[in-house]
């Protein structure tokens, strides 16, 4: 039997944790139904898991004490509890690097950090960009990293692009690693029609710094606090959107960007950090820290129909190389190498 801390998959506002616990769990069950497959949720979310349906082969466990399996997968770089052999998947290390949170957060997060890296037979981090920080800031070996970028679901069709309306699209939780205020800034130097929409959670560390950009801007009127949005109203933005911008300041990976180029959007996002490389060439990469950079490649994407078209075209087939059914399969032969199965 395989365990799997099932603990982020569910709760409000679910966040790119939620949906790769989703896709791990759920893929893992569908992908080998031969498996018995343990969900152990911790106790605080144990009441609201059994809201949830779960797979045929899947069994519910709340996590406190010892597991029952041989292996357990740990899908959000924590672990209290230890099977016979111990996976971790790290998403990012941003906490540890920047001011992006409170000391005492820092100290906490730090802290399960190095305690799941110790404990872990193998760690899954989610680009090559969070296995450097987990060997340089945690310690752990090379050998030890195995590196499996998520995945995205691709729509059936794309919204015809002459079909789309001059919108500029964020999405993610509100916050200082985010870097809205520049972006609000930056969106200041568009032609008029143009709007901004800022999609997700108002409540992250330094909100209140950034959306006091958006109360102070020239082009308040020109722009939407939308708050969190369900997935079925994202969609619709992706759909609608010209152009998405996502100048984040620290990324594990950057889930928005992969979003944003299946739907059909035209991408500028950070040069930096894991963004970067999820991104690749099918973006316009600029230094999030400055405001003319971000406001000019916006601007050029605004008028140059020839390179949004472009960028739109590399954007979808860059999303193409990236799958949550691969994901899962990668993830599988992680647990082979500890053992699990023969190959």
């Amino acid at each position: 039997m395989i365990a799997l801390d099932a603990t982020y998959s569910i709760g409000r506002n679910l966040s790119g944790v939620a949906v790769y616990s989703r896709e791990i769990l759920y893929g893992m069950a569908e992908q080998h139904p031969e498996e018995i497959l343990l969900f152990y949720y911790r106790p605080h979310r144990w009441a609201r898991s059994w809201r949830e349906r779960l797979p045929k082969n899947a069994r519910r466990r709340i996590l406190h004490g010892p597991l029952e399996a041989s292996l357990f997968h740990a899908l959000n770089q924590r672990v209290d509890f230890r099977a016979r052999r111990t996976v971790a998947t790290f998403h990012d290390l941003f906490v540890m690097t920047g001011e992006y949170s409170t000391p005492e957060f820092r100290a906490r997060f730090t802290a399960q950090a190095r305690d799941a890296a110790a404990r872990s037979d193998l760690i899954i981090a989610v680009s090559e960009f969070t296995a450097g920080q987990v060997e340089q800031l945690l310690g752990v070996e090379k050998s030890r990293i195995r590196v499996i970028p998520h995945g995205v679901h691709k729509p059936e069709a794309q919204r015809d692009p002459k079909g789309r309306e001059n919108l500029i699209l964020t999405v993610g939780a509100v916050q200082k690693r985010k870097n809205i205020g520049r972006l609000v800034r930056a969106f200041e130097s568009m032609p008029p029609g143009w709007r901004l929409a800022i999609a997700g959670s108002p409540d992250g560390y330094g909100a209140a710094a950034e959306l006091g950009a958006v109360e102070k801007s020239p082009r308040r009127a020109d722009i939407d606090v939308l708050g969190y949005v369900s997935l079925p109203a994202l969609e619709k933005l992706y759909q609608r959107a010209r152009i998405f911008a996502f100048p984040s300041l620290d990324e594990g990976f950057g889930m928005p960007v992969l979003e944003a180029m299946a739907h059909g959007a035209a991408v500028v996002t950070s040069g930096r950090s894991g963004v970067a490389e999820t991104a690749g060439d099918a973006a316009l990469l600029v230094d999030p820290e400055n405001v003319e950079e971000l406001a000019e490649a916006l601007r050029r994407l605004a008028a140059d129909v020839k390179l949004a078209q472009k960028l739109v075209q590399k954007g979808w087939e860059r999303a193409l190389q990236f799958s949550w059914k691969n994901a899962v399969a990668r993830t599988w032969r992680v647990y082979q190498d500890l053992g699990l199965r023969p190959e």
